[in-house]
């Protein structure tokens, strides 16, 4: 039987980050034999993990017996993972994602969460922080399972005190209103946000197209740039053009990426970061990209 028709993969979130993966590995062979344990970390939440199993069984055993147990002072959270062994991640593009903005810098993820848990059920929930020093940037994002949920979270939360601000809600990808949408996205000494950004492609274009290195470019450089926005599936550069494409794992953290790193200097060089081809064709940046690169 398939993987898909007999799961034996769990997603395992709401982790403590001092977490490794060989005590979460001996924790759930303590149920029966695994086949391999992966936790992923990303800047400014907690860790998740996926940890598989050789049967079904095991693994449905597992996910009653560790659901909701308390693990190094947290909660875990246990559900069946999907697309096991591909997808390094739940899939909640089809989920509802509400936009928080003035968000206290004081709100944690767990006291965001808990002030949206009673609207339904929550897929993910994640404050946006600076890369370096971790601090909120002030807005987050929360993905309900249900539109009906997240609407209803939108209209009763928007305006609301969380902390010492009063919070806004909206749906975190519409499209930007009209008059705004005719002016340019960004001048060269602004920056755009993350909803800008995320309007500007397809829901399935995790590629970034960084330029204007003139004082070299390497590989390590724009791992070591562009690997705290989330993980990085491939990198090609292009040192005689100073320009390079850095292909995520998620939209998201592309997204992160070209808002944080565009109009930043790196190496001594003031970069452009934009949407590249979702093939990551050397020869053609994309259209939202050449519209921005005129602006």
């Amino acid at each position: 039987m398939s993987e898909e028709s007999n799961p034996r993969t769990l997603y395992v979130g709401n982790l403590d980050p001092s977490v490794s993966e060989d005590l979460l590995c001996t924790l759930f062979s303590q149920i029966g034999p695994i086949k391999g344990c992966k936790i992923i970390r990303e800047p400014g939440n907690d860790p998740y993990a996926f940890v598989e199993f050789t049967n079904h069984q095991c693994a449905a055993t597992a996910l009653a017996a560790m659901n909701k147990r308390l693990f190094l002072d947290k909660e875990m959270k246990v559900n069946w993972a999907t697309s096991p062994g591909n997808q390094p991640k739940l899939d909640t593009s089809n989920h509802h994602h509400i936009f928080v903005g003035d968000l206290s810098p004081e709100i944690e993820t767990q006291t965001l969460k808990e002030a949206f848990a009673p609207f339904g059920e929550i897929s993910n929930c994640r404050i946006v922080r600076d890369p370096q020093t971790l601090k909120s940037k002030g807005y987050a994002f929360v993905s309900f399972v249900k539109k009906s949920e997240a609407e209803a979270a939108i209209t009763a939360m928007n305006g609301q005190w969380l902390g010492s601000r009063s919070i806004r809600t909206n749906w975190s990808t519409r499209k930007p209103p009209p008059p705004r949408s005719e002016r340019p996205r960004h001048t060269n000494n602004s920056k755009p946000n993350y909803e800008e950004v995320y309007a500007q492609s397809s829901p399935t274009n995790c590629t970034v197209y960084c330029g204007g290195f003139t004082n070299g470019i390497t590989e390590d450089l724009i791992n070591k740039t562009f690997s705290p926005f989330g993980t990085i599936n491939d990198i090609r550069v292009f040192k005689d053009k100073g320009y390079a494409f850095i292909k995520f794992t998620t939209k998201e953290a592309a997204t992160h990426a070209i808002e944080a790193t565009h109009n930043t200097e790196i190496n001594g060089s003031v970069v452009k970061c934009f949407w590249g081809k979702e093939n990551g064709d050397p020869n053609s940046v994309g259209p939202n990209a050449n519209q921005q690169a005129q602006q």
